[in-house]
């Protein structure tokens, strides 16, 4: 007989009850004492202006602690070999779940990663045609470029039975990789015209390296003076032993004034000094140096596919693994479908797989041979993003920073069915976003704020989207902010003629971009817009490009020191005082000799996290106590870095510390709306907008005519958005012609030119399918973007 339930539902389980992460007082860089409640199972969406405190509340605070006690499951054996990791700065951490982390960081620039290396689709291609491939060659090593052939023989001596055994062994490795370029897919070659006058004598100063003075010692002198060559004689003049001995000679010991010093052959003392550093490393002058005199060419025996023969010689229905790795992703998926081989079927499913996963992203127009070092960072983040899209993993908390990066509005409403799709498989997803597209699928909105750096840092609103749009915070005042077009647009001064440009996707393409304007270049994300304007501008005199790249800095580099900043306040200091200006660098003659210049002490406590704790001796300065005795307009070196960029543009523009040099910089770097900061604030603890934007600042200053830039809204909110399009219209006003790579409407509409590409992506697009004004573009409406921008608008 049924029984009767109870009218009343039963209590909830006791494990049912988690259904909120709790963060309570975080003090993660500028958050001050934070308290929030994240609802688990839903999408969550962190907002505020650049630089409010949301990357430390999601990255620096969740995502950190929930990697960290993952961590500390593991031994501690495994966890010596662990990145440590100290817990951050929070009162109450309460609820947490596994974190996955997809950043914006670039997937490794290496030579020899790839789409294909980074995603793992390399890996299963390389079983597939050692399996399936005509003629066999080997293991799927045999089709690897990171793999050099390589074989041996001789005699292994062992202990067998208490007898000493001496037996015969040689190996063999087959590998897959270019003997020529070493798998990189280039051979750099050196223009001997660009490091010295071949017409001049050593002694005459026939070096153009910079930095090889005629009195060096480490460099000139070592050649000059080594005896191995005439140091009176023209260089075209010698003979063909001298001129081997000069370019190419092994390293060997000379005497030099009786110093012993190593004379090397002048190619590769070049390519260890120089071409061993990451480009974006190097200082202006050396990178322009380097530009000069090094050319990159394909590799004349693998042709750019990276491999040898043997691996490009074994083919699957008539197709090597150079071929399929060279196809558009979409077109391979296709090529994979047509495959029916059951020996091995499960091997295609998870290719497929992999390969549909890219198409579903938005990633179908790449090829898997494509260097990962050039992807955009919203390209590198959504390859990131492959691997978890088939993830059967439920519970889960998902952290994405911006994943909108480098989409068109048409791709949008694709990533955002993504987010969801996470959701409802029962992920918690964190999202920091600035795009309202994005902003609006959220089931739940913390807003920080209400400024950046010090004036942020609390939480002004949490609720839902429409209580946002509602509430008076900035963004939600900004929300539904709309540019209009504009009623009258300057008129060109000039035209910069490109014709025939075929780089990557583009299909001959001629174009005229006008001179003296705010140029737009837009586009879906892989129609061809980088590749047009980086690929057929030449990057010479006159043109300052701008590009997407991170700005690299250790905790010792800060805003002065990577803006140049740094230089004229040290020379004022130090001819206010009579002194060295090396003394007043903290990472030069001036640091504190306990610390070294860092103002922190670091003790490594092995697997547990280290510790960072103020230096004693200069309480965290950073500078020798004899330097603070130096004055300069009232201050010492170490209250000038403790200066927001504001205070001391006031500080260096008039009065007694009046610095033009430093006032010029400064000045800047309020324009970019960087006032806030402070001028010695660690460079690691900035967040991606605020990054972008001091780069900006830098590139301004540089002499040119025509600027490029690469997506620069990049990690900016609403409100700085408008305060870049008044930047942008300085610029133009003040003669200079602006080149813009973007995707967002404010710009777009901003724009006196646009120029649109498509109208799809990889070998879909490659084509301008719109050149005109804003308004003419909003009103054809014969474009995907024309729909977008008129949407936005309001048409």
């Amino acid at each position: 007989m049924p029984t009767k339930k109870d009218a009343q539902s039963p209590a909830p389980h006791a494990a049912d009850t988690h259904d909120l992460i709790r963060v309570h007082g975080a003090r993660v860089n500028n958050l001050k004492d934070v308290s929030v409640e994240i609802p688990k199972r839903r999408l969550t969406v962190f907002t505020g202006v650049s630089g409010s405190g949301k990357s430390s509340l999601v990255f620096g605070t969740l995502a950190a602690e929930s990697q960290r006690m993952i961590n500390e499951t593991y031994s501690a054996f495994v966890q010596g070999f662990m990145p440590t990791q100290a817990r951050p700065e929070v009162d109450v951490l309460e609820g947490l779940t596994t974190a996955i982390i997809v950043d914006q960081q670039r997937l490794g620039s290496d030579p020899r990663s790839t789409v294909g290396t980074a995603t793992d689709a390399n890996a299963m291609l390389r079983i597939l045609f050692s399996r399936l491939g005509k003629p066999h060659i080997g293991s799927p090593k045999a089709f690897s470029f990171n793999v050099a052939s390589i074989s041996g023989a001789g005699a292994v001596t062992m202990e067998r039975a208490g007898r000493t055994v001496k037996e015969r062994r040689d190996f063999q490795i087959i590998g897959g990789m270019c003997p020529r370029c070493e798998g990189r897919g280039t051979v750099s070659d050196i223009d001997l015209t660009q490091l010295y006058d071949d017409s001049k004598s050593l002694a005459e100063g026939a070096f153009t390296i910079p930095g090889w003075k005629s009195d060096s010692f480490w460099t000139v002198r070592v050649y000059a003076e080594s005896g191995l060559l005439d140091p009176d004689k023209p260089i075209r003049e010698f003979t063909k032993r001298e001129m081997q001995d000069f370019l190419y000679k092994e390293p060997v010991k000379v005497k030099v004034e009786g110093v012993n010093l190593t004379y090397e052959g002048l190619i590769p003392k070049i390519q260890k000094s120089f071409l061993s550093k990451d480009r974006e490393a190097m200082q202006p002058h050396i990178r322009a140096f380097v530009d000069r005199a090094v050319t990159f060419t394909t590799c004349p025996e693998c042709d750019g596919t990276r491999l040898g023969e043997a691996a490009r010689s074994s083919k699957i229905a008539g197709i090597s693994i150079a071929d399929a790795c060279a196809m558009q992703i979409s077109d391979l998926a296709e090529w994979v479908r047509g495959l029916d081989e059951p020996s091995v079927a499960p091997l295609l499913t998870t290719l497929l797989g992999t390969l549909d996963s890219f198409v579903e992203i938005g990633l179908g127009y790449l090829s898997l041979d494509r260097s990962a070092g050039t992807l955009s960072g919203g390209e590198a983040q959504r390859v990131k993003m492959i691997r978890h899209l088939g993830s059967s993993l439920t519970d889960v908390t998902y952290v994405f920073d911006e994943p909108t990066i480098g989409l068109h509005p048409h791709d949008i409403q694709r990533m955002n069915d993504l987010l969801l799709r996470l959701r409802d498989k029962g992920n918690t997803v964190l999202v920091v976003e600035h795009k309202p597209e994005t902003i609006v699928i959220a089931d739940h909105v913390v807003d920080l704020g209400p400024g950046a750096g010090t004036g942020g840092g609390t939480v002004c609103f949490e609720g839902t989207v429409e209580g946002l749009r509602a509430g008076d915070t900035v963004t939600g005042r900004h929300f539904d902010d709309r540019a209009a077009p504009k009623e009258e647009v300057r008129k060109a001064t000039g035209t910069l003629e490109i014709r025939g440009a075929a780089t990557h996707n583009l299909r001959d393409v001629d174009v005229d971009i006008p001179l003296g304007v705010l140029v737009v270049v837009t586009g879906v994300a892989g129609s061809g817009k980088s590749s047009l304007v980086h690929g057929s501008i030449p990057a010479g005199e006159g043109v300052v490009s701008i590009d997407q790249a991170a700005i690299r800095g250790s905790r010792r580099s800060n805003p002065a020191t990577y803006t140049g900043l740094l230089d004229p306040i040290r020379k004022a200091f130090a001819k206010a005082n009579g002194v060295k200006p090396a003394l007043f660098s903290a990472n030069s003659e001036g640091a504190c000799p306990t610390c070294n210049g860092a103002g922190v002490i670091y003790t490594d406590l092995a697997m547990m996290a280290g510790v960072a704790s103020t230096c004693e001796e200069c309480e965290g300065k950073r500078f020798h106590a004899s330097v603070l005795e130096h004055h300069f307009g009232g201050r010492d070196i170490s209250e000038v870095l403790a200066m927001s960029v504001a205070e001391a543009a006031g500080f260096f523009g008039d009065g007694e510390a009046r610095t033009p040099a430093a006032h010029r910089i400064l000045e800047r770097l309020a324009d970019v709306g960087l006032g806030y900061l402070s001028l010695g604030q660690p460079l690691t603890t900035l967040s991606g907008g605020e990054r972008q934007r001091l780069k900006l600042a830098t590139h301004m200053g540089e002499k040119g005519g025509v600027y490029i830039l690469d997506e620069p809204t990049t990690g900016l909110h609403l409100a700085d958005v408008e305060q870049l399009l008044g930047l942008l219209d300085r610029l133009v006003d003040s003669g200079k012609s602006v080149i813009v790579v973007e995707h967002h409407q404010a710009v777009m509409a901003h724009a006196d030119w646009i120029v649109d590409l498509g109208p799809g992506a990889g070998h879909d697009g490659g084509r301008i399918v719109f050149e005109g004004t804003p308004a003419d573009l909003v009103a054809a409406r014969t474009t995907l973007t024309g729909e977008h921008l008129a949407a936005y608008v309001g048409a």
